[in-house]
């Protein structure tokens, strides 16, 4: 069943569960919203499409009046103990972990957020903190007892330099987290709980990431992409280029 959300009009607010023809929708968004690189991330590629057939209830997809896809967001069951210290790496591994703990017949206790995308077009209109909402939802409606949230901070691209354990401590005059994407998290009853320094791993050949950045690399080293939280490591002898990103985890709290 459609659920419909009344935001200064009417937004109707489902799963793919439900509308399974929005498929191709939820990739669109993510063509349009996320980085080109980030698209290559080799667990993305590989899981994508069991994501979406595996798990619909957990995908979702918000629609306007003229049902125009506005913002999708996507998460994942998985097995956790709940301890801290025993989360997986990051982005990659809880995404994997949750692919495989399906596939094991391991019965899932807890949910972690992969994205939200919200179409540019919308952006700016409250839109995050309802799809962040919806997906603790999700978690409460599932009998799930624990969100987690592999977060990508929103500026600290601006800020590649910068790092994450340092980043994450910035605070604004109200005492808020300086970075939006996490303060929006907080603000709907998340806590940090620590950087997940390897959280996403693309490595690719030079050319690979020349087409991707639409750079030169011309030697090893250290470069600054856009759109990169941190830099791009080069190494012109091996033709490599790692892109190791840091996230930072959050637990949402669902009583």
């Amino acid at each position: 069943m459609e659920r419909l959300l009344y935001m200064d009009g009417k937004y109707a607010l489902v799963t793919l569960e439900a509308r399974p023809d929005l498929k191709d929708e939820i990739n669109k968004l993510h063509n349009i919203g996320w980085i080109n690189f980030m698209r290559e991330d080799p667990i993305a590629v590989k899981y994508w499409s069991e994501l979406l057939s595996y798990f619909p209830e957990f995908q979702y997809i918000l629609l306007n009046e003229e049902f125009k896809p506005m913002a999708c967001g996507n998460s994942i069951p998985f097995y956790w103990d709940g301890n801290e210290d025993s989360l997986p790496a990051g982005w990659d591994n809880v995404f994997e972990k949750g692919i495989l703990d399906f596939r094991n017949n391991i019965q899932s206790n807890s949910l972690s957020a992969l994205s939200i995308v919200i179409h540019p077009e919308f952006r700016g209109k409250g839109l995050s903190e309802i799809m962040v909402k919806e997906m603790k939802g999700l978690a409460i409606k599932n009998n799930l007892k624990n969100m987690v949230a592999p977060v990508r901070p929103s500026l600290k691209e601006m800020y590649p330099l910068i790092p994450m354990e340092e980043y994450i401590n910035w605070e604004r005059e109200d005492n808020m987290p300086f970075d939006s994407w996490i303060r929006t998290h907080v603000k709907t009853g998340a806590s940090i709980i620590k950087v997940a320094e390897e959280s996403m791993v693309i490595p690719a050949s030079v050319k690979e990431w020349e087409g991707w950045t639409g750079m030169k690399f011309p030697s090893s080293g250290s470069y600054i992409i856009n759109g990169g939280l941190v830099p791009l490591e080069i190494d012109k002898p091996a033709n490599v280029g790692s892109y190791i990103e840091p996230n930072v985890w959050l637990r949402h709290h669902l009583d």
